[in-house]
C-alpha cells in the first residue's frame, strides 16, 4: 500500500479518516447541530493555510466560523477561562478543536465549560467528580487533529495545567468525546521531524502504558500492541519523509489507538513526565519519550512476561525484556531523542518536589508497581544521570 486508508468508524466515537476528509467539515457541523462554530487552535496553526481553507469553506456552506488561538502548549486555566468567554459572547454554538494535544484538549474543555456554573477544577478527574456537570451544557465538539501523538481526539478529557500550583490536573466528562473526528492524514504532513518523533513517542508511551497497566481489559490490550505495532513501522518513516501520507496514516491511526486503550490506564512514565511538563514547559511527549526506559528499567520484574509477550508480536530479534528495552534506547537514539531529564533543563534541586508531585499525579495509580514519592524520586534520578 502506498496511499493512506480511508475509513468510517464508529470506535469510540465516529471517526472520518482518510486523506482529503476536511473537505467534509461544514456538513459535519451541520450533522451534529453546529452553525456557528468557534474554532479553537494554537497560534501557531492559526496563521496557516489550512485555517484560511477551512475558513472559506465553512463560509460557503452557511457555518461562518470564530477563531480562537489564546493558547499555550501546555494549557493553563486561563486559557479556558478566556475561550469560554469568546463563546459565550459570540453565542457559538459549537467547538471545532483543530490541532495537535493543546488545541483539542483546550477546545474540549471550553465547549465542555460553556455552560457549567461551578470552576473548572471542580470536574477534575477524582472519583465521581463529573458527575457534578449539568450534561446539558456541554457544547457539541468536532476534532481535527494535526499530530499523530495525544489522540485526544478520542478521549474524554483534557489536561490543563493549575499555574498556582504548577501540576496538571485532567478534567473528565463522558460526554467530553467529540462528536466526530475528522482525521485527515495531510494536515500533518507539514509537521517537522523533530515534532513527528517526539508526537509519535507520545502514542507510543500511551499504547506502552495502556498495555502494561494492571487490570483485566483484554479490548485495551489489543488495541495498545496493534498501536505499537504501527509505530514501530510508520514513525521513522514519517519523521525521514514528512510527505509520506500513508505513515502519516498509520501514525495518526496508532494515536487515537492510544488514547482509546489508556482508559484502561497510565502509570509512572506519564507521572514524571507531568510536573517536568509543568514545570518547566516542556514538550509533554518528548519528555514522556525521555522518562520510558527507566520507568521500563522500574517496572521489570513485574512486566517482563507481558513484554516478551509483546517483543514476539513486533517481531523483534531478541524477544524478551532486554530486547524489548534495548530496541526502545536504539529507536530514541535515531530519533535524536534527549536520553537524560538534564537534557531538558530539569536540575537535581528540582527533584524532591518533582516527586512528591509525582506520587499524587492521576497516572500513578496505573503503575504496575507502587510508586510513591520515594519510589519517584529514586526515577527521576535514574533519568536525570541517565543510569538504567
Amino acid at each position: 500500500m502506498t496511499e493512506s486508508p480511508v475509513g468510517n468508524w464508529s470506535y469510540p466515537t465516529t471517526v472520518k479518516f482518510g486523506a482529503g476528509r476536511i473537505k467534509e467539515l461544514a456538513d459535519h457541523c451541520k450533522a451534529v447541530g453546529i452553525f456557528k462554530p468557534l474554532l479553537v487552535t494554537d497560534p501557531g496553526l492559526a496563521g496557516l493555510p489550512m485555517i484560511a481553507d477551512a475558513f472559506v469553506s465553512l463560509e460557503k456552506a452557511g457555518v461562518p466560523a470564530v477563531i480562537f488561538s489564546k493558547l499555550k502548549s501546555n494549557p493553563v486555566a486561563q486559557n479556558v477561562e478566556d475561550g469560554v468567554a469568546a463563546l459565550r459572547s459570540g453565542k457559538h454554538d459549537g467547538v471545532i478543536a483543530w490541532g495537535g494535544g493543546s488545541g483539542l484538549d483546550t477546545g474540549k474543555v471550553i465547549a465542555f465549560m460553556a455552560g457549567q456554573k461551578r470552576p473548572m477544577w471542580d470536574f477534575e478527574d477524582i472519583g465521581d467528580w463529573w458527575t457534578r456537570a449539568d450534561p446539558d451544557g456541554i457544547a457539541p465538539v468536532i476534532a481535527v487533529p494535526t499530530t499523530a501523538g495525544t489522540g485526544s481526539e478520542t478521549g474524554r478529557a483534557g489536561v490543563i495545567t493549575d499555574e498556582t500550583t504548577h501540576t496538571k490536573k485532567v478534567i473528565f466528562h463522558p460526554k467530553m468525546m467529540p462528536r466526530i473526528v475528522i482525521a485527515d492524514p495531510e494536515l500533518t504532513v507539514g509537521l517537522p521531524p523533530h515534532l513527528t518523533a517526539a508526537t509519535g513517542m507520545d502514542a507510543f508511551a500511551h499504547c506502552l502504558e495502556a498495555y502494561c497497566a494492571p487490570g483485566y481489559h483484554p479490548y485495551a490490550d489489543g488495541i495498545a500492541v496493534e498501536g505499537m505495532r504501527l509505530v514501530k513501522e510508520y514513525l521513522e518513516r514519517a519523521v525521514a519523509d514528512g510527505k509520506d501520507i500513508e505513515a502519516r496514516a498509520h501514525m495518526l491511526a496508532a494515536s487515537q489507538m492510544g488514547s482509546t486503550a489508556f482508559q484502561k490506564g497510565l502509570g509512572a512514565i506519564h507521572s514524571l513526565s507531568h510536573p517536568v511538563g509543568a514545570v518547566l514547559d516542556t514538550h509533554h511527549g518528548l519528555t514522556n519519550a525521555v522518562a520510558m526506559p527507566y520507568v521500563l528499567k522500574f517496572n521489570r520484574d513485574a512486566i517482563a512476561e507481558r513484554i516478551a509477550r509483546l517483543a514476539r508480536y513486533l517481531g523483534l530479534a531478541r524477544a524478551d525484556f532486554d530486547g524489548f528495552l534495548d530496541w526502545v534506547l536504539q529507536l530514541r537514539q535515531r530519533l535524536q531523542i534527549p536520553q537524560t531529564f538534564a537534557d531538558l533543563g530539569v536540575k537535581e534541586d528540582m527533584l524532591d518536589r518533582f516527586a512528591e508531585m509525582a506520587a499524587v499525579d492521576p497516572t500513578a495509580g496505573g503503575n504496575p508497581v507502587k510508586a510513591g514519592v520515594p519510589e519517584m524520586r529514586k526515577m527521576y534520578d535514574a533519568a536525570l544521570n541517565g543510569r538504567l
